[in-house]
């Protein structure tokens, strides 16, 4: 009797063991989706305010798609935002947050100018590139241009017709170090 009531439990403790288990992994892959769907969404948000920004500067003769180049897009949006921390503390933000840092300032430089970065806290997909936990993702306003021949580079026929989240490589490398650009 005691033998049989011992081989019930442990089987029952295995079998709760696995669904514990189970559980867990289900949790952590919504937790990954979730990040990832939140990461998304404010990338997208963001770019739509830039197309309503660029299509300000393009109506403001005296204005020009350039002079936009590197401005925190976060704020073009009134809404406060829950894991954006403002200004850069330090290299990288908090996991699970996103931070703009700024461009070290040089004679030569646009005050304001910078990276937007997010850091995510496990490991997740954005824009279809795989990061891990912990490794900063960068963005940088750029103009945009109708490019004709396909290489890449703004051309002097080329124009530029808008406003654009790019991604950037993060370095940790002073800007002062590089000629003041990213």
């Amino acid at each position: 009797m005691k033998s049989g009531r011992w081989a019930r439990n442990l089987v029952a403790v295995a079998i709760l063991f696995v669904l514990f288990w189970y559980l867990l992994g289900a949790l952590e892959r919504e937790l990954q989706r979730a990040e990832e769907q939140s990461a998304n969404m404010v990338l997208s948000q963001l770019r739509s305010a830039l197309v309503i920004k660029g299509a300000e500067v393009m109506l403001d003769r005296h204005a020009s798609l350039e002079e936009e180049e590197g401005l925190n897009p976060f704020e073009l949006i009134e809404h406060q935002w829950g894991t954006y921390s403002g200004q850069c503390a330090g290299d990288i933000p908090e996991p699970g947050r996103w931070c703009f840092r700024e461009w070290t300032q040089k004679e030569t430089v646009k005050q304001g100018a910078g990276w937007l970065i997010y850091n995510p806290s496990q490991p997740i997909t954005i824009e279809g590139r795989q990061v891990a936990a912990d490794e900063p993702m960068a963005w940088r306003v750029t103009a945009e241009f109708a490019d004709r021949n396909g290489n890449g580079q703004r051309e002097q026929g080329e124009r530029i017709t808008g406003l654009r989240l790019a991604p950037v490589q993060l370095t940790t490398e002073p800007a002062a170090t590089r000629g003041g650009t990213p």
